[in-house]
């Protein structure tokens, strides 16, 4: 491999997902000369390329087969002989995700970065090591970015093999629909998967070890969404782990375990799924190179501006220790760019990061639960409104659910809002909006609702906190 002639750049951004091409775009419209650094053939992260984009297109074509195959006569609408062909399925996904990396290609070229395609680690401050295909680049560079992202999690004793034992990247790619799978996990990951295995008719086992689906969410709305999945047949194994997994010749036979009763169990399946979580990817990064201080589980340690212990290297995204989510990537690039160039820049308000679930009914949630409120020191107000009291709700077919908003009695100020019900995950900006905005419960009971719609169970949800509930009680 041959070696070319040091390159000079204001920016270089290591990696391509909704951090490091946000953060890229951002630092060269103000300005800096910028390059940014992907190992993977395509543009997008794991986000666009093998998590958000892809499994919702999947999940959107489950819907939709719901809809046809026998959701439909609910309306009076018949489909005839409906079917689905699973190749074509997952040519619809690959061509949501093929398009998404195409418009970030035209992004970063509109916005004059250069993109380099290789594998890039630090090589001491201010130093960017670049091995391509055909040769190896040294970037000297004022600023630095790390946005290298998250892998998935391997268990012992459960090592995925793409064929019988997989990871999410592996479900994505599948040639063809199993006929039975073990899900390993029941957060959003192993949640919103195992819901498209089951629509698609695949049998499902969801085993989840904590005492709750989606054990990060508030609990009334993981209560509603496992009633959801087993009224569509699935079978929910919660408060239990896998203690051992054999593969055999017709799939895997998965021992579980009840962690309270001790009880065991064995189930048989074509395949297991493992969704236990993610790690950062900060292995071969060149840390060693420089005094940059990661943590015992390899996150890097930033200041509220990003920016690692050496001045000019910025880290964002899965890589530090805050919410693996895309959104809050995209908006740490922001701040990390804008620091890069010089400007002055507000710190991410974490506590009101929104989270969704795109299962079936979907969860959404930002701010405090009922129960970390009350550990804070505030006397809780909870206000809450059933989807089913709702026309639109009606009209959908889609009754179960609520909104429920968490405030302070004694001030009004609104501490967090929690969703399970259709359509959540985009009624959710009102209360992203509201709390960014520090909105007490008077202010927002002003804010008029259109009728009929589902927001009108955020307006309820809000009277009922106040203690001015109109059809609740």
């Amino acid at each position: 491999m041959s070696s070319q002639t040091s390159q000079s750049y204001d920016l270089v951004v290591i990696g391509a997902g909704p951090g490091g091409y946000v953060a890229a775009r951002r630092g060269a419209q103000l300005g800096l000369k910028t390059a940014l650094i992907e190992k993977d053939d395509r543009l997008g992260g794991t986000c666009l390329l093998r998590g958000c984009i892809p499994t919702k297109a999947l999940i959107h074509a489950a819907e939709v087969w719901q809809l046809c195959s026998k959701g439909a006569r609910t309306f009076g609408i018949t489909v005839e002989g409906a079917t689905f062909d699973w190749s074509k399925v997952q040519k619809r996904r690959q061509l949501a995700t093929t398009k998404g990396s195409k418009g970030i290609d035209l992004l970063m070229k509109n916005a004059g970065v250069e993109v380099i395609s290789g594998h890039g680690r630090l090589a001491g401050a201010g130093r960017v090591e670049v091995e391509t295909s055909t040769e190896k680049l040294t970037l000297e560079a004022g600023k630095i970015i790390l946005a290298t992202g998250s892998t998935i999690v391997d268990l012992k004793g459960m090592e995925t093999d793409g064929k019988k034992i997989l990871n999410s990247d592996h479900v994505l790619e599948l040639q063809h629909l199993p006929e039975s799978m073990v899900v390993l996990g029941a957060g959003a990951v192993g949640l919103e998967l195992a819901s498209v295995m089951q629509s698609f008719g695949c049998k499902t086992t969801l085993v989840e070890l904590m005492d709750q689906v989606l054990p990060l969410e508030d609990p009334e709305c993981a209560a509603v969404v496992e009633k959801g999945l087993k009224r569509q047949k699935m079978k929910v194994l919660t408060g239990t782990k896998a203690t051992e997994v054999k593969t055999t010749d017709n799939g895997v036979v998965c021992t579980l375990e009840n962690a309270v009763s001790g009880e065991v169990q064995t189930v048989e399946a074509e395949c297991l799924l493992v969704a236990v979580g993610r790690r950062p990817v900060t292995g071969d990064l060149g840390l060693d190179s420089v005094d940059v201080v990661v943590d015992n589980k390899g996150f890097i340690q930033t200041d509220a501006m990003m920016e690692t212990a050496v001045p000019g290297i910025f880290a964002i995204g899965d890589i530090v220790a805050t919410p693996q989510l895309a959104h809050v990537a995209s908006h740490e690039a922001l701040v990390a760019a804008g620091c890069a160039a010089g400007q002055k820049e507000h710190p991410i308000h974490y506590h009101r990061i929104p989270s969704c679930t795109y299962s079936n009914p979907e969860v959404a949630s930002v701010g405090l639960q009922e129960s970390a409120a009350k550990e804070a020191g505030h006397l809780v107000k909870v206000g809450q409104f059933p989807f089913a009291a709702l026309g639109k709700a009606s009209i959908l077919n889609e009754p179960h659910g609520f909104v429920k908003v968490v405030s302070d009695e004694e001030t009004g100020k609104v501490l967090g809002v929690h969703m399970v019900g259709p359509r959540v995950t985009e009624l959710l900006a009102e209360a992203v909006t509201a709390l960014g905005f520090e909105a007490d419960l008077e202010t927002w009971l002003e804010v008029v609702h259109p009728h009929p719609s589902l927001s009108e169970a955020m307006a309820e949800a809000v009277a009922a906190a106040a203690g001015r509930p109109v059809h609740g009680q």
